[in-house]
């Protein structure tokens, strides 16, 4: 599937490129595709280099909570729901706790502490994979959950509103939480089908409703604060929990009479040694991203949707939020200026530039996080990681759209 999708963003490049140059005249649109390989190149490196410092410091923190015994002591509360989910792992498993850690700093919003958790626990995993090039049921459910995982406190897209003028930057905050939260349900339901995993399990069951019941709570108590007090007590309740972490895991080593420094330094260099092996993955993946952007594919996909649906007399509004829709399972950071746009062009506060903010924030970068945590372990056989991950980002987008009308139609 990845092989295909790879293919397709280069040919469907050139394609278009060849429709620009000899229908519509662009002299210059074969230029502007060039151009694209060496700056993403440019940029693909320059993210695994920006990524070197906190790999190294992130998977040296793992390595003392490993260590300390916490982790153990975390995924044991886990324990039974992930049996469940996958029964591949054999019990107190050191990927049991990465997962852990790597889905709380999700829900966190701490992006950059996840990244390297998510790697390291797709490390542990591909210990017990019996067929390194290939993902194994275990590794492709944690890569569609990671991918779709809900984002409790989603900062970014709040600082980003604020800039652009928005009267109430946090007017999006609930809408988010409710398509980010569809995502999740739909890539875990789709990846169960598929796996036969059976979560109409009793303890199953439980755990759900549980987490459901407290993302209901902290959606109550947050709704409830006035904009200031939402931004500053996220904020702070994010970095206090990520930086106590630190401090918990160190304080069990010290207990456990363990040389804190070496084993950061043990981890460290494994973090060092993983960002320099996911720089060919994501060279190969951020390329063939940008090409498909500069050659107007996207550009002309969205003309022809707008014309048929306002043939069939069908509401268009959507339609300019739907660039940050379509960019986002690809590019983090072209969502991101996607978005901006949108919000420059339409106001912070249209519908347009509304929806954009929800859909940012509905869902991951699917194939980034796909080519960072897969290549960091050299799998080259997705299998079906991909069509899950991409159901659960198109739940995401269909119920942002769907909240957008909702609230702010």
């Amino acid at each position: 599937m990845l092989n295909i999708i790879w293919l397709g963003f280069f040919f469907i490049a050139f394609l278009t490129g060849l429709y620009r140059l000899f229908i519509l005249g662009d002299m210059n649109i074969f230029n502007d595709i060039t151009l694209a390989t060496f700056t993403l190149s440019k940029t693909a490196f320059e993210i695994s280099l920006g990524l070197t410092g906190v790999l190294c410091f992130w998977m040296g923190i793992m390595k003392i909570g490993e260590k300390s015994g916490f982790i153990n002591h975390l995924t044991r509360f886990l324990n039974p729901l992930l049996k469940r989910l996958m029964p591949d792992i054999p019990d107190k498993h050191p990927a049991l706790g990465a997962m852990v850690m790597n889905l709380s700093a999700n829900m966190l919003g701490l992006d950059n502490a996840a990244t390297p958790l998510g790697i390291k626990a797709m490390q542990h995993l591909q210990t017990i994979n019996p067929l390194k090039d290939t993902a194994s049921n275990a590794q492709i459910l944690f890569l569609v959950i990671n991918t779709s995982a809900v984002t409790l406190f989603p900062l970014t897209i709040f600082t980003y509103r604020a800039q652009m003028g928005a009267a109430d930057p946090t007017d999006v905050f609930i809408p988010i939480l409710i398509a980010t939260y569809a995502s999740t349900m739909a890539g875990l339901i789709a990846v169960a089908s598929i796996q036969r995993i059976k979560l109409y399990e009793p303890v199953v069951l439980c755990y759900l409703a549980a987490f459901s019941t407290v993302i209901g709570l902290i959606l109550f108590y947050f709704s409830s604060l006035d904009q200031a007090s939402m931004q500053q007590q996220s904020s702070l309740a994010s970095n206090f929990i990520i930086f106590s972490l630190i401090i918990v895991f160190m304080s069990g080593a010290i207990k456990q009479r363990i040389n804190v420094y070496d084993a950061f330094i043990d981890g460290a260099k494994e973090g060092f040694q993983t960002a320099v092996m996911i720089i060919p993955y994501l060279v190969a993946m951020l390329v063939a991203i940008g090409v498909f952007r500069a050659s107007g594919a996207l550009e002309i996909t969205l003309d022809y949707a707008r014309s048929l649906l306002i043939h069939y007399s069908l509401d268009s509004q959507f339609l300019d939020a739907l660039p940050t829709a379509l960019i986002k399972p690809l590019s983090g950071s072209g969502a991101r200026a996607m978005m901006i746009d949108t919000m420059q062009t339409h106001g912070a506060d249209s519908f347009a530039g509304r929806l954009a903010s929800i859909v940012q924030g509905s869902t991951e970068t699917t194939f980034y996080v796909l080519a960072v945590y897969f290549g960091a372990v050299g799998i080259k056989k997705a299998r079906h990681a991909v069509a899950c991950g991409l159901f659960a980002d198109l739940i995401g987008i269909i119920t942002a759209i769907c909240i957008g009308y909702v609230f702010f139609a």
